[in-house]
């Protein structure tokens, strides 16, 4: 018999995503991720849950229509990583006219549920707050309703869910060699240790990886992609509301410009096809030039590559059928007669991550007997409340523990949610969370990361866990090291 029902390569949110329905549906799992998890293009999406509001133009309607609604699912079971945010388009004479914005933005309701989300409403942005950090002679703008995400958070809960209903999650685990039979046969090495893992099927979620593990590890016919590269940056903060601001461009793209990390602006996202090694993604500086031109031709105070504080890069596979599309995503089932199962998931946006693992384990039914499909319902750890009482649980947050500030307070509710209270414990002052490591980090935080979600180095914790290593001071982050290798 098989140690596992479904052994998954890769810990990226398409893996993790996989291992949490796998898991709920009663299915012994196993996922296997070489670094950290979400440490590849994961962690570079453009923190976005929306319908694409330039797919109506591409005729799109019913992708559009899927991803509205799967918005709605993500804002309902992760209220503490999704986040509503009023989204602005300024109306530029060169690019699409008022009454095309218009019709796509009524389109566009539409074919939203009624989630309890604003509607859209035009702005005179000569006297409201989006238009202070324009140029003039902005004057009209759209505005609308969509979410912005926690994506490394996403990722992280989703396994932390996975094990909680029973999965194996193995991080630093890379898997050098498969065996094909009745049942998959793997090699791994886990943290230095050679472990031989025997499933009756085996998902590939490799990401930029698919292909290359298909031929060299699986030694199977590797599907048809292509690699591409989606990035974005980060600059100081350039405007004081909470919008989100989507430019046009001459090109016909939207670029977004977004709050990040409260004293940041998020740029981007910029992609092209990619070739080289997926773990090493860069920035071209054209593509910065060029994110950085898109902002300066609306925002006053203009910004150079000189301003660009980090760069935000990951590599994903998509279909290689036509121009590829920063949505697309699919997944593949091959089986036949003596030959276990494999399933190949690849490509897609964060948005319709949950749904697109519940098509990839249903595929599965025909094997074996399963639960039925629940992930669209169970809300993520943490998350088990309204989204529209986000702001009362910060309230709660700073009544139990009066020493958080509402800043602190609201980090840590964005991040754990309903389970902040994991993290802190029963601390009456900040001094009994441990040391210190910049403003915001604590010892009590960092074990908490280490013991119950996969944290081993300091990057896992300062870009993957949080954002912190934007503000953090390198005294603090080497004292964070020296802590993390004395915890280990």
């Amino acid at each position: 018999m098989a140690d596992y029902d479904v052994a998954i390569i890769g810990g990226g949110l398409n893996g993790t995503s996989t291992a949490r329905d796998a898991a709920g549906r009663g299915l012994r799992v196993i996922l296997l991720e070489q670094g950290d998890l979400g440490s590849g293009a994961s962690q570079a999406s453009p923190r976005l849950v929306h319908g694409d509001l330039a797919g109506l133009e591409r005729r799109e309607f019913f992708r559009v229509r899927q991803a509205l609604r799967e918005r709605d699912v993500l804002l309902r079971i992760a209220p503490h990583l999704v986040r509503p945010a009023r989204f602005a388009i300024p109306v530029h004479a060169g690019e699409r006219p008022l009454w095309q914005l218009r019709s796509l933005l009524l389109l566009y309701e539409r074919l939203a549920s009624r989630s309890g989300l604003s509607r859209s409403a035009t702005l005179d942005v000569t006297h409201h707050p989006v238009g202070n950090a324009l140029k003039r002679p902005f004057g009209t703008a759209f505005e609308y309703s969509d979410c912005v995400v926690d994506d490394s958070r996403l990722v992280v809960l989703n396994a932390v869910d996975a094990a909680a209903r029973g999965a194996e999650i193995q991080t630093g685990a890379r898997v050098t060699r498969a065996e094909r039979g009745e049942a998959w046969r793997l090699v791994a090495i886990d943290r230095g240790y050679r472990r031989v893992i025997t499933a009756r099927a085996l998902v590939n979620a490799t990401g930029a990886w698919t292909a290359s593990v298909a031929d060299t590890v699986l030694r199977v016919p590797a599907p048809r992609l292509v690699t591409v590269q989606i990035s974005q940056v980060v600059v100081r903060r350039l405007f004081d509301c909470d919008n989100v601001y989507a430019f046009q461009n001459p090109d016909g793209q939207l670029i977004f410009a977004s709050p990040y990390e409260r004293d940041f602006t998020l740029i981007g996202s910029v992609g092209h096809p990619f070739k080289g090694d997926p773990a090493i993604v860069a920035m071209d500086v054209r593509e910065v030039a060029y994110l950085c031109d898109a902002a300066n031709r609306y925002f006053r105070e203009q910004i150079t590559p000189a301003d660009v504080l980090r760069t935000v890069s990951g590599a994903n596979s998509v279909v290689a059928a036509g121009r590829w599309r920063k949505g697309g995503g699919a997944v593949s089932l091959d089986s036949g007669r003596g030959k276990a199962p494999l399933l190949t998931i690849f490509g897609g946006d964060v948005t319709t991550s949950r749904r697109r693992a519940e098509r990839a384990v249903s595929k599965f039914k025909r094997f074996y007997p399963m639960g039925p499909r629940w992930t669209a319902t169970a809300p993520l750890p943490g998350g088990e409340f309204a989204w529209q009482r986000f702001e009362t649980e910060v309230d709660i947050a700073r009544d139990r523990w009066r020493f958080l500030g509402e800043h602190e307070a609201r980090r840590l509710v964005a991040a754990y949610g309903l389970n902040v209270g994991d993290v802190l414990g029963d601390a009456r002052e900040k001094a009994d969370l441990g040391p210190a490591f910049g403003a915001d980090l604590t010892g009590a935080e960092v074990r908490y990361l280490m013991r119950k979600e996969w944290a081993r180095f300091p990057d896992d914790v300062l870009w993957r866990r949080s954002k912190l290593g934007l503000t953090m001071p390198q005294a603090d982050r080497d004292a964070l090291a020296a802590f993390m290798a004395k915890a280990d």
